[in-house]
C-alpha cells in the first residue's frame, strides 16, 4: 500500500495494492499491522456503511468527547469526501482536506479523532464504508454547518440534499470551543 501525507498533519491518504485480472481484483482494504506502522492507529470497534444517491451530502459530524478516528473508502460509485480540523489549538484548525474516493481509485482516508467529516455523492449512487476507533455515541454528537464559508468547502453540488439535523449545524466559529476536541489531548 502507498501512505501519503495531506495538508492536515495525521489525515493519510492510502492506496491499497490492487491485483487484477481477467477476472476482477483483489486488495487488502485493512491490516492491523501493516497500518498501525502507516500512522493508521485502532483499536477499531464499529464498522459502519451507508448507501446514497447522487447529490446527498453527509456531514459535517464528529463525536465530542469520545472523537471517532475514521478509516473510510467507497466500494460503490464515487464521492468527495473531507475532513475538516476542528480541534482547539491546531495549527490546522479550520483547514479542510477534500479528496475524491471511488471505487475506481480504491482509496482510503485516514480521518485521526477530533476531526470532522462529510462527504457528497458524485455518481448515481455509492456505498460509502468505515471503520471507527469508537463507539457511536448519540450524546456527544456534534456538528458544523457543511456550507460555512470560513471554511472555503468546494463541494461538487450546489444544492444537495441533505438531512434536517445536517441543515441545523453551526457555522464552526459559532460552536462552543468547550465542545471541541483539543489539539494533541
Amino acid at each position: 500500500m502507498q501512505v501519503s501525507e495531506t495538508a492536515i498533519p495525521g489525515v493519510l491518504r492510502i492506496a491499497p495494492k490492487v491485483f487484477g485480472d481477467a477476472r476482477g481484483f483483489f486488495c487488502e482494504t485493512f491490516a492491523a499491522k501493516r497500518y498501525e506502522e502507516a500512522g493508521v492507529r485502532g483499536p477499531f470497534v464499529q464498522d459502519n456503511m451507508s448507501r446514497s444517491a447522487r447529490g446527498i451530502l453527509r456531514g459535517l459530524h464528529l463525536q465530542s468527547p469520545n472523537a471517532q478516528g475514521k478509516l473510510v473508502w467507497v466500494v460503490q460509485g464515487s464521492v468527495l469526501d473531507v475532513a475538516v480540523d476542528v480541534r482547539v489549538g491546531s495549527p490546522t484548525f479550520g483547514a479542510h482536506v477534500a479528496e475524491e474516493l471511488s471505487e475506481d481509485n480504491k482509496r482510503q482516508l485516514w480521518i485521526p479523532p477530533g476531526l470532522a467529516h462529510g462527504f457528497c455523492v458524485t455518481s448515481e449512487s455509492a456505498v460509502f464504508v468505515y471503520k471507527c476507533t469508537e463507539y457511536y455515541a448519540p450524546a456527544d454528537e456534534l456538528g458544523v454547518a457543511w456550507d460555512d464559508p470560513d471554511l472555503g468547502i468546494a463541494w461538487p453540488v450546489e444544492a444537495p440534499v441533505i438531512s434536517n439535523k445536517d441543515r441545523e449545524h453551526p457555522r464552526l466559529r459559532d460552536v462552543d470551543p468547550a465542545r471541541l476536541p483539543r489539539y494533541g489531548a
